[in-house]
């Protein structure tokens, strides 16, 4: 087969993330505006509850599928018998959440009002079984991924805009989310015969699939469990006004850490493939040089987006989710976590086995999410649950540190922290005067330019501190950078 860059992954990768960004960049102020706060709150606290529906369906099949089989993708055969055996399980399994969704829909009063709303978003079950997303990544047939999703997101913004106008529109907006993130699933299905044969091979073996996908699945759950659960306890604790605040102020988080951990992303296929063929100096390199990006982007962009924390919600929602700015600046730290548990769990213990250790994690992050939303959230409201979302990804990072410890301290050294937090501070100090700009709060013009602005000064100046002092990981990427620009020339 031949081999995939990891630089164009990364690349596709990243303009994969910068896609999931603009499109509620476009989308979010016009739902806001148009749905209001009660009915973003319904799709919201809905999506989740179908979100942990799915994630019983897919098992933990999304990971295992990604590492088992890049680790058979030069033998196309065995890797047809792994797809379909995979394929198979995720299709009873869908099946069978279909059957208990329906159930828990009709015996539970708040949900039977939706249940049209439900039956729509809920397509995503099949769509994802179908999908077989876990295999194009193992493949690293990221430059199609990323094509066929931004068309699909171009599309569905031209439905939001033709088909969504009222707050009794709501069921369109919630099936246009679905479109735009699962429909290309549909295209994964037809494409499949191109990578693995149709017809049946034989010599199944479901069986060696069940231990590790149960596993990966377990962890699944715990993660999906610290992710999701304080939305469905602001629901039933607060009601869907507190869904709706918080959940705009997660997916403005949820955006940038698609941003931050989008070259992470792509390594599980080489990371795979390095530790099976005992390759363990490059694994390194690449975990070492990976953990050095996510802190050089995490936090800026964990500084920036705090301190402009009012004008980001007020431009992507508006001026009436006032609320959902305290949440958002609680909850920003979180991500220079996530980043570096995108690392340690998935690129570096994953590949080497040690899943179970991933598992223990996040069900330490459950748990303290849990403990720390009965506490905060009848007290606080969203900002109780954003409390618990963040002490939730330090316990995740503690344990995920914990599990190979000796290997951690060598590989967090290595981190430019002096360099990178200069940078920063100088930085930060350069747009501190831009936030005292006077601005008319009801005008998302004013809040887009005043952002604009800053993030040019902040990053800007960012950057120029980070060429300077000669950070070793921004003076790689500039000679590299600037060795195409002369290629490209000649």
């Amino acid at each position: 087969m031949k081999k995939k860059s990891v630089k164009i992954n990364a690349l596709m990768n990243t303009i994969l993330s910068m896609s999931a960004f603009i499109f509620p960049l476009i989308t979010f102020p016009y739902i806001a505006d148009t749905l209001g706060v009660r009915m973003n709150g319904k799709i919201n606290s809905i999506s989740t509850i179908v979100t942990y529906f799915s994630m019983f369906a897919q098992l933990g099949i999304p990971t295992y599928g990604v590492r088992i089989c890049a680790q058979n993708r030069n033998n196309k055969e065995e890797l047809t018998r792994i797809t379909q055996e995979i394929l198979f399980i995720n299709l009873v399994t869908a099946v069978l959440a279909y059957v208990i969704l329906a159930g828990t829909t009709i015996f539970v009063p708040e949900l039977r009002n939706d249940k049209l709303l439900i039956v729509i978003m809920s397509s995503i079950i099949v769509l994802n079984a179908i999908g077989v997303e876990w295999l194009y990544k193992a493949l690293e047939e990221y430059t199609y991924i990323t094509k066929r999703s931004i068309f699909f997101k171009f599309v569905s913004i031209i439905l939001m805009f033709l088909l969504v106008h009222t707050p009794k529109d709501y069921m369109w907006y919630g099936a246009i989310l679905i479109f735009a993130s699962s429909a290309s699933n549909i295209m994964n299905f037809i494409n499949l015969r191109k990578y693995v044969y149709l017809k049946p091979v034989g010599n199944y073996n479901f069986k060696r699939h069940y231990k590790p996908i149960f596993i990966f699945f377990a962890l699944t759950v715990a993660t999906t469990i610290y992710t999701n659960l304080d939305i469905v306890m602001l629901r039933f604790m607060k009601g869907e006004d507190a869904v709706s605040y918080y959940s705009t102020a997660v997916k403005i988080k949820i955006i940038l850490v698609s941003i931050v951990t989008s070259v992470s992303a792509v390594l599980l296929p080489k990371a795979s493939i390095f530790v099976k063929e005992k390759k363990m100096k490059e694994f390194y390199e690449i975990i070492e040089k990976v953990l050095n990006f996510s802190f050089l982007i995490a936090l800026p962009v964990v500084i920036f987006f705090s301190y402009f924390s009012r004008e980001g919600i007020y431009f992507i929602a508006n001026y009436k989710f006032a609320d959902a700015v305290m949440p958002m600046v609680t909850i920003m730290p979180s991500i220079v976590f996530i980043a570096f548990t995108a690392v340690i769990g998935y690129q570096l213990l994953v590949p080497l086995g040690k899943e179970k250790n991933v598992l223990y994690s996040s069900i330490a992050g459950a748990l303290v999410d849990l403990i720390l939303n009965m506490i905060f959230i009848p007290k606080l409201g969203p900002t109780g649950a954003s409390i618990g979302t963040l002490a939730a990804e330090i316990a995740v990072f503690i344990v995920q540190f914990g599990a190979m410890t000796e290997v951690n301290i060598m590989l967090f050294k290595k981190i430019s922290y002096g360099k990178i937090i200069l940078a920063n501070v100088l930085a930060f100090v350069a747009v501190f005067s831009v936030k005292n700009i006077p601005l008319d709060i009801k005008s998302r013009v004013q809040d887009f330019i005043l952002m604009a602005i800053a993030a040019a000064i902040f990053f800007g100046v960012y950057g120029i501190v980070l060429l300077v002092t000669k950070e070793k990981l921004t003076k790689e990427l500039t000679t590299q950078l600037w060795g195409m620009i002369r290629r490209r020339k000649r």
